[in-house]
């Protein structure tokens, strides 16, 4: 059997940063059991899976898809990086011709389209709620120590716990943030939490300018200690500072080792466009 596979990285324009996704196509059903095998096998925090809908479809011709997404560990409910990539591969290599492409996926449709050298995301936009301290103070201490926290909240939909760490340090502070995300799992006590969002405001000043926040993310709940740039994170991050800022457009930075750009514009109906640029690093075909 073989699979036509690709490895696209996303919210970059550079090969090598940004965030990797694999993406498989699947020209007919595939056993239940071989998703999880491939994606352990590719070793990416995320693998994509698009599927056709009906026998007839085309994967140059068609506008609808099924998606899913598998970390090495389990299949997720949202993955934005990876769908970047399924887009990615749909509209570049495809050569789709529909001005947009839907998803159906766990999280209900999704639907990406191409703005200039973006691919947008229209994803699920999720509040955010006041988190008790007391609750979360073991694993609070576990990822930032004894750094200054100036909000916490929890995103009961997506099971993410968001740290805003105070305004008074700076973007190179959560980048030299050392962060031992495996013991996030003996800290964590409520049962609650599958994703740690470490978020900080943006400084306008310096090379910095024009970035209205900074995240970093871990999952090691699902088998990614380190997640290089989040679209799922961002759908919860962009409720939160669009909350705090007063803005509906804003322009975000994920500070890990490899970084990443997203493009956030809130829309009218309760959800968020969230857009960045690919890089499309290898082509290739699964054989078994």
């Amino acid at each position: 059997m073989q699979i036509p596979i690709f490895t696209v990285d996303a919210f970059t324009n550079r090969p090598f940063s940004g965030n990797p996704a694999a993406v498989c196509l699947l020209e007919n059903d595939l056993d239940e059991d071989l998703h999880l095998k491939i994606a352990t096998e590719m070793n990416l925090s995320e693998t994509a899976f698009i599927r056709k809908l009906h026998p007839g479809d085309d994967f140059t011709k068609s506008s609808r898809f099924g998606l899913r997404w598998f970390t090495p560990a389990n299949e997720v409910p949202l993955c934005g990086h990876a769908t970047l990539a399924a887009a990615a591969v749909l509209f570049h290599i495809k050569k789709n011709t529909n001005s947009i492409l839907t998803f159906v996926t766990l999280s209900g449709e999704l639907k990406a389209r191409q703005v200039e050298d973006r691919i947008v995301l229209d994803l699920p936009l999720y509040s955010t709620y006041p988190q008790v301290l007391q609750e979360v103070e073991e694993l609070i201490k576990a990822a930032v120590g004894d750094m200054i926290v100036q909000d916490l909240r929890y995103s009961p939909d997506t099971k993410k716990l968001l740290v805003r760490l105070s305004d008074a340090y700076e973007r190179s502070v959560l980048e030299e943030l050392q962060v031992s995300a495996q013991l996030f799992l003996s800290a964590e006590k409520t049962g609650k939490v599958k994703g740690l969002i470490l978020t900080l405001k943006g400084n306008s000043s310096g090379k910095d300018k024009g970035h209205d926040f900074y995240s970093r993310y871990f999952a090691p709940w699902h088998g990614v200690l380190e997640d290089p740039v989040t679209g799922s994170a961002h759908a919860v991050l962009s409720s939160y500072w669009s909350e705090q800022l007063g803005k509906k457009e804003m322009l975000a930075f994920q500070c890990s080792r490899r970084g990443g750009e997203l493009k956030i514009s809130l829309r009218h109906d309760g959800r968020v466009d969230i857009a960045g640029q690919i890089a499309i690093v290898l082509k290739g075909n699964l054989t078994f």
